[in-house]
């Protein structure tokens, strides 16, 4: 199997394999691209509306310098995924009836890369700075960096081993 990071490749073999048109393979990229942003969508608003609500708590006036850092940084990160993972719809509606579906695909895929990244940051920055909260600054940086370890394993680490691997499969078979 060919390598698929090259576009023509991935062309070639899904014609092949599939019997797909060109347009047909970016109507399915596109599809499948919403799907998983929808997913996406629902987790990085609910984490956003959750940040939106910690400096109307009572307790907030009683953090740290470094804990409303963490904060200001974690609540940017979600806010930034939230654009980022809505920034494809957005795109589509401002490329309507252009013809311009390989673009979209393309940008959307680049947008929904860096949105899952920010929203992996942010989650890291909301246990660091809930560990941090409760039981002190040893405790946020260990959660922080346990989360990040877990988000790189599942989201970067892993699935390169697995794309390794189905190609290692592909050209034995």
């Amino acid at each position: 199997m060919p390598d698929m990071t090259d576009p023509r490749d991935d062309a070639d073999w899904n014609f092949s394999a599939r019997h797909e048109t060109p347009m047909a393979r970016l109507d399915r990229n596109w599809d499948e691209l919403l799907q998983e942003l929808r997913v996406a969508q629902t987790g990085v608003q609910l984490l956003t509306g959750l940040l939106l609500t910690v400096p109307f708590q009572a307790r907030f006036d009683q953090l740290g310098r470094q804990e409303i850092v963490v904060y200001l940084v974690t609540f940017g990160l979600a806010v930034l995924a939230s654009g980022l993972l809505i920034s494809p719809v957005v795109l589509h509606r401002v490329l309507f009836r252009q013809h311009a579906r390989r673009t979209l695909v393309s940008a959307g895929q680049r947008f929904a890369m860096a949105g899952f990244a920010c929203l992996g940051l942010a989650v890291v920055g909301v246990c660091a700075l809930i560990f941090d909260v409760v039981l002190g600054v040893v405790a946020g940086v260990v959660a922080a960096v346990a989360a990040f370890v877990v988000f790189a394993t599942l989201w970067a680490v892993w699935p390169m081993v697995l794309r390794r691997r189905a190609a290692e499969e592909e050209e034995e078979a």
